[in-house]
């Protein structure tokens, strides 16, 4: 075998690793075998040194060699990985106006201790990529609290009640993002690519422009979004999207070795993972520092390369914000009330969707209970967008709730032989790419056509999009709503035209309601498929707000 290894220049000689020269220099203790090659000479990064050139047949030696070998070129002119003490040494140079990229997904796998230091450091005017903004009373919910963010690129505002309120109050800028179509100009930014195109958020405000990012005091639009490029490639049109970087990117990952690898636990790598790669400075807080060769290098999640500081944090909450265990089967049953029948018959007419070998993604809510009744007969294997295939709903009363183990929902999961875990980008390639067969999601609104709305009323509610429109915009997927068939009040949910913001245009194929089952078709509209019993299609007419078919074929759902 024959391999290279770093020696500097000693005068008049050669330095060498002291292993391997004593094998060198000592045959009798040493190796009669092992042989110097060739030296070459290199000045890289303005460090004069050569690399000797050895050969060797006996394998031990060569195990050895290369041991010693791997350490000496860990102290190569390569940038290594800063290892610090504290974690606000690691974040003390972050300046005011600053991007930071902050990963995690809800509070799963955030860098607590990092988000904690620039409490201390007082910085201020940050613009921060995140997912999502944590709760209001931890993880990026803090750095909102202090009024120490200017603006925040997400998906997904969620539970954070502050980060609603600084929003609709015009005191934060925020611009919604899908959350593939992040988790991509993310990773594009660290691959060196400035823009893309995608389908995702075709037809919408992203598409249009016009999506509030501040609002003035008032309540009008004080800064709206650009529309973007389209294009059409075959015959379907797409959208561009620049690429995202940032001056500094917080990460948290479970192990760093020595050498400056790292690597997440379950679904923690989440937006972790391209994070890592798409900044300037990237800041990684782990678990626990181990020695070099503790990682197989085929296990490595992240190289060095990408990797330039490294701290130990000094103490981890691993806050769950959706604790969730299936319920000890009561002795007596509970009477159900009204809302739960209406629940549960749109939960078991939406698990009939579910199809042997299929995969399937599903929302929060009444999609994802649908998978508590797929039949016992098939296999239908679950993804969620936080990056699990393979997921089962709900834990058992017996089984240790890990806080990397969650769904899209934030919910503990659990998962069954052969599932896999992965990052964000991913996980939305899966998606964007038409290799999940079905998605199931819920709605504020349906048009006659197959337009969705989903996720904000302009100046009253904005939960953000989520994965949504990225689920909704695969040609090759499935899309299923389910939802009450009126809103209160008895409001129409199935209109001629959607009057809310859109998640996706013509991109719904069917709809499942407590009263009824609607086939959706882009070009000629509605055709109700199946109805309640006890109802008619008349019935049906009287609470929908469209025009609809009724198929021959019509039947009892």
């Amino acid at each position: 075998m024959i391999w290279g290894c770093f020696a500097s220049a000693g005068p008049g000689r050669l330095v060498l690793n002291d292993e391997i020269g004593s094998l060198l220099e000592n045959p009798e203790g040493g190796c009669p075998h092992l042989k110097l090659c060739a030296v070459v000479e290199v000045q890289p990064f303005n460090w004069e040194g050569f690399i000797v050139v050895l050969s060797c047949c006996d394998v031990n030696i060569v195990k050895l060699c290369l041991q010693v070998s791997v350490c000496y070129f860990s102290t190569a002119p390569r940038r290594p990985s800063h290892f610090y003490s504290n974690t606000t040494d690691a974040v003390k140079d972050i300046p005011d106006g600053a991007t930071i990229l902050v990963g995690g997904f809800g509070l799963c796998g955030i860098p607590e201790n990092l988000i904690n230091s620039l409490l201390k450091t007082g910085v201020k005017r940050l613009t921060a990529v995140s997912n999502n903004a944590g709760v209001d009373d931890f993880g990026l919910g803090l750095l909102l609290k202090t009024k120490q963010i200017k603006r925040m690129i997400s998906s997904y505002v969620g539970e954070n009640v502050e980060f609603e309120r600084q929003y609709l109050a015009g005191e934060l800028e925020v611009e919604l993002t899908p959350q593939g179509t992040l988790a991509e100009r993310i990773r594009a930014g660290g691959a060196g690519i400035p823009a893309f195109f995608t389908a995702t958020g075709y037809g919408t405000l992203i598409q249009e422009g016009g999506s509030p990012i501040k609002y003035n005091k008032d309540g009008t639009v004080a800064i709206a979004s650009e529309p973007r490029e389209v294009r059409q490639f075959g015959d379907r049109d797409f959208i561009m999207e620049k690429a995202i970087t940032g001056d500094f990117a917080l990460v948290k990952a479970w192990k760093a070795d020595k050498a400056g690898n790292i690597i997440f636990r379950k679904t923690a790598r989440n937006f972790n993972q391209p994070m890592c790669k798409a900044a300037k400075v990237t800041i990684v807080e782990v678990e626990e520092i181990v020695d070099v060769g503790t990682f197989a290098e085929e296990d490595i999640h992240i190289p060095s390369v990408y990797v330039h500081r490294i701290v130990k944090g000094e103490n981890y909450e691993k806050r769950i914000e959706r604790r969730t265990v299936r319920k000890a089967q009561a002795e007596t049953a509970k009477p159900k009330k009204d809302a739960d029948v209406v629940r549960e018959r749109i939960v078991r007419r939406a698990a009939l969707e579910f199809e042997d070998g299929m995969y399937a993604n599903l929302g929060i809510g009444i999609p994802m209970l649908a998978s508590n009744f797929i039949k016992p007969d098939i296999s239908v294997y679950l993804q969620s967008e936080n990056g699990i295939l393979g997921l089962v709903s709900f834990l058992s009363l017996s089984l240790y709730v890990c806080p990397f183990v969650l769904d899209a929902g934030k919910e503990t999961v659990t998962v069954l032989p052969g599932a896999s875990y992965f990052s964000s980008d991913d996980s939305f390639a899966m998606i964007r790419g038409g290799h999940i067969n079905l998605t199931m999601l819920g709605a504020m609104q349906v048009s006659k056509y197959g337009d969705l709305a989903n996720w904000m009323i302009p100046g009253k509610m904005v939960k953000g999009m989520g994965g949504a429109m990225d689920l909704v915009a695969s040609a090759g997927t499935k899309v299923v709503v389910t939802m009450e068939h009126s809103a209160k009040g008895g409001k129409h949910k199935i209109l001629e035209k959607c009057s809310l913001p859109l998640t996706g245009k013509g991109c719904v194929d069917r709809i499942i309601t407590e009263k009824a089952v609607f086939d959706v078709d882009r070009n000629k509209g509605l055709t109700l498929i199946e109805v309640l019993e006890g109802l008619t299609p008349d019935d049906i007419r009287k609470c929908t707000g469209a025009d609809f078919e009724v198929s021959d074929a019509c039947w009892e759902m």
